[in-house]
């Protein structure tokens, strides 16, 4: 268990006043059995007002709209979470799921829908062929076949930091053998579509601790933190299991989720447009700084 202070801020310059339409902030991290929501609060400068709501599948969505025209614009969150994930994690899938092929019930099926249908052209089944290459027999384990199809996508794809916006097809990550984080995301979850599984992406915070030893887990240290993509796969019996292809990892330690989403691109944390030169904006800057504070413990809480 460990509890972390996330604080992400996101400037925009313009070289001149600009009128900011309504944009959609995607900041709030999302609770589930292994993250508790401790507090958040968001900020924007220029003053904005600022409007909540879930989407459609669940995730916290905030809406800021703006009075007057502004060249500088700041959005702010600081969120505390406690993190409850375990670094080696068991997964309990059903008795029917643990070869593949397998077939989802109906319900899962139906639920699942627009998660398991590819939202990239395939057209000459290259893909579909690359994916394929990891099925060793007939039948196969089913987690052993996800674990090497995540460790294949982190084989063939060196990982770099990409700061421009947009996701690459999978088959232009194969071809360019590198790419970011939302890229390899992608090829892992189309490569899973394509093998029938239902996957979606998620977006986030990784928290990449600095040190080790008992003298590290006593003291709160900054980390080296960044915003995040990475996939889940559905596995009937264990539900949404994590697969992290940029750090090869398996399960949510050290992840922390804002959103979910069918395609990594409708999880984008500041969206929105303004009205002005074309090329008024001059500057964008991101800062992700996640800290860990020191977890007090429920029996001790209080005392003096």
């Amino acid at each position: 268990m460990v509890d972390l202070c996330i604080r992400h801020r996101t400037t925009y310059d313009y070289r001149v006043p600009v009128t900011l339409w309504p944009h959609r902030l995607m900041m709030r991290p999302r609770e589930s059995h292994e993250l508790r929501l401790v507090d958040h609060a968001l900020e924007v400068s220029p003053d904005a007002s600022i409007g909540w709501a879930q989407d459609v599948l669940g995730n916290t969505v905030a809406t800021a709209t703006f009075a007057a025209m502004i060249d500088r614009l700041v959005v702010d969150s600081v969120a505390t979470v406690r993190l409850d994930a375990a670094a080696w994690p068991v997964f309990a899938i059903a008795a029917s799921a643990t070869s593949y092929p397998f077939r989802y019930a109906d319900e899962e099926w139906l639920d699942l829908g627009p998660f398991t249908v590819p939202q990239h052209d395939d057209p000459d089944g290259r893909l579909g062929r690359w994916a394929r290459g990891f099925v060793r027999s007939d039948p196969t384990d089913t987690l052993s076949l996800l674990k090497d199809l995540a460790a294949g996508v982190s084989s063939a794809i060196a990982y770099e930091t990409r700061d421009e916006e947009g996701t690459w097809p999978p088959g232009e990550t194969l071809d360019r053998g590198s790419g970011s984080c939302r890229d390899l995301a992608t090829l892992l979850i189309e490569a899973a579509r394509r093998l029938g599984f239902g996957a979606r992406a998620v977006s986030g915070y990784l928290h990449d601790p600095v040190g080790d030893g008992a003298a590290a887990a006593m003291t709160p240290r900054a980390s080296a933190s960044t915003t995040h993509a990475w996939a889940e796969i559905y596995l009937p019996g264990a539900g949404w299991v994590t697969f992290d292809p940029t750090n090869r990892n398996i399960g949510g330690a050290n992840l922390i989720p804002v959103a979910v989403a069918r395609d990594i691109r409708q999880a984008v944390p500041v969206a929105g447009t303004f009205g002005g030169p074309a090329d008024a904006l001059v500057a964008m800057t991101v800062e992700v700084v996640v800290r860990e504070e020191p977890v007090v413990s429920p029996s001790r809480a209080g005392a003096g």
